[in-house]
């Protein structure tokens, strides 16, 4: 199955969900961002890494590295391998002792760990086709990479927050297609707008009411 590089391209506070953020990778050598909703926890173990800046005593995402860095054991890749009722899927490729060993994990807490690591992040092509978000070569040429319009995170606005629980989709009825249309009206719109927070928000709106 064809593997995709993606790259961190930005972070921010999501705005309907209180204390979540909204990573966002992009295809490294294409124009689709794949917008995924995190906890708090994870966006923080994020942007510490990618801001360098070092705790006083080391962090779950850190303890994770030094224990596998102690025995040996490294990250090679780590791979969005699926994505089913709106619920993404990771796999960490790892290698120890000669053997390649892919473990389960959730996406937020893959990147960071990956980011750690400083190995690449890849995503399975099928699940970018399915959940990616296209924009145009000029709006890509202005987005700046890890974090905010001034690239920087705002480690302030990150809070203690549970992660999100995802609803099972729900089938779809007719009492559900006008809902759906106005849905995919407003993801048009957040798209032109670059709201990518929302517009990942819609679509997993969409596919929920789908059943996709």
């Amino acid at each position: 199955m064809k593997k995709i590089r993606l790259d961190i391209i930005g972070l921010s506070s999501s705005h309907s969900h209180n204390g979540h953020y909204a990573l966002v990778l992009g295809e490294s050598n294409g124009n689709r961002r794949l917008p995924i909703i995190i906890g708090s926890p994870e966006a923080q173990a994020i942007a510490l890494e990618l801001e360098n800046i070092k705790t006083n005593r080391p962090m779950t995402h850190d303890l994770i590295f030094n224990i596998s860095k102690h025995f040996d054991i490294s990250l090679v890749e780590i791979i969005i391998n699926d994505l089913q009722e709106g619920i993404f899927y990771a796999r960490l490729v790892m290698e120890w002792g000669g053997n390649i060993h892919e473990i389960d994990s959730r996406p937020s807490d893959a990147v960071a760990i990956g980011v750690r690591f400083k190995v690449p992040i890849y995503c399975y092509e099928s699940v970018l086709d399915e959940a990616g978000i296209i924009i145009d070569e000029s709006e890509a040429e202005e987005e700046s990479v890890y974090g905010d319009d001034e690239g920087e995170f705002d480690l302030a606005k990150i809070e203690s927050s549970d992660p999100i629980e995802e609803e099972a989709p729900a089938p779809t009825s007719s009492a559900n297609v006008d809902r759906i249309e106005k849905l995919k009206k407003k993801l048009d719109e957040a798209l032109a707008g670059e709201d990518y927070e929302a517009a990942a928000r819609l679509r997993d709106e969409i596919n929920r009411l789908t059943g996709e």
